[in-house]
């Protein structure tokens, strides 16, 4: 590792995608990182790196690769040491990193909730029978076709911007966004309403930051620890625990939230199939250590629920 590192001739390196949240949340890495280790800003590089997910927009995620999409250019230059960390939305993370590089340094959660946003209407019990919805989420879509099968749903890819000018064109008469990804862009007021997650939970560590390194660099390691946020690390093992047990990716509607209140732990998981037409969800409750075996418990239990078809495709 570098003398006097990080410092403005020898900078940390920041990996991150080339969309206006995914500079915040750099942006917000940086600032946390200079300001624990009393060092300048400059000390820290902020390299955008183009990803597959970035450049294919006219095709949804499940028929060009998955979640991976967003993270494998910018893994392989981080193991081309031509970076030295990657701030990710957690949302976006494999339950996998390729090997030699780890995932375990996570920012303050932010708010965790599905946004509403239209023009026309304040929440999804306002709109009319027949009503066009744009979203690439297989989650929000399913989960959107289970309460309110009258509802059309059209694809709408893109950065926020890009889907916020959809709207504004006409596409469809509503959207959901992250209030995270608005919050974090100073846009929470673009929002009509915040949805309570007991009406629509949201995706496996939704509104988390997270950052990847090599697992190797040590001092990366001691740095990191000094902006981690263990409650935030605790809750998202027992998301990523389940996620993984259950084999999701953006091929499957997958949802789940963890609280902590106290030393007690509780999760709410949710698989729905695919075109909206059932739903199984479970919650239970422990110990904050016991966390992630909760986490892949309840994923075995809705599993023996769904049966080996749950999951298949229907248009």
């Amino acid at each position: 590792m570098k003398n006097n590192f990080p410092s403005p001739s020898a900078p940390l390196r920041i990996g991150t995608r080339g969309s206006p949240l995914a500079l915040a949340q750099a942006y917000e890495t940086r600032k946390r990182l200079a300001e624990a280790l009393n060092a300048r800003e400059d000390s820290f590089e902020i390299v955008v790196i183009s990803t597959s997910g970035d450049r294919i927009l006219d095709r949804p995620l499940k028929e060009v690769g998955g979640k991976g999409l967003f993270t494998k250019e910018i893994e392989q230059e981080m193991l081309d040491r031509k970076i030295d960390i990657a701030v990710h939305s957690m949302k976006d993370m494999p339950v996998e990193q390729p090997d030699g590089l780890t995932l375990g340094c996570y920012l303050p959660r932010e708010d965790v909730r599905d946004a509403f946003v239209s023009s026309d209407f304040k929440n999804v019990s306002d709109l009319p029978s027949g009503s066009k919805v744009g979203t690439s989420s297989l989650r929000r879509k399913a989960q959107l076709k289970f309460s309110r099968p009258d509802l059309e749903v059209v694809e709408f890819r893109g950065n926020v911007q890009t889907r916020l000018k959809k709207l504004k064109d006409g596409v469809a008469s509503c959207t959901f966004l992250a209030m995270a990804g608005l919050n974090r862009l100073g846009l929470g007021d673009v929002a009509q309403s915040a949805i309570n997650p007991n009406e629509m939970l949201p995706a496996i560590a939704q509104g988390a930051i997270g950052i990847e390194w090599r697992e190797e660099d040590k001092q990366i390691t001691d740095i990191l620890k000094k902006i981690h946020h263990k409650e935030t690390g605790q809750r998202l093992n027992v998301e990523r625990a389940f996620l993984a047990e259950l084999d999701g990716s953006c091929q499957t509607p997958i949802a789940g939230l963890a609280t902590i209140e106290g030393s007690s732990l509780k999760f709410t998981g949710q698989v729905l199939r695919t075109d909206g037409s059932e739903s199984i969800s479970e919650t239970a409750s422990c110990n904050i250590e016991d966390g992630p075996e909760l986490g892949r418990e309840m994923a075995q239990k809705i599993l023996a629920q769904a049966g080996p078809k749950f999951f298949d495709w229907r248009d």
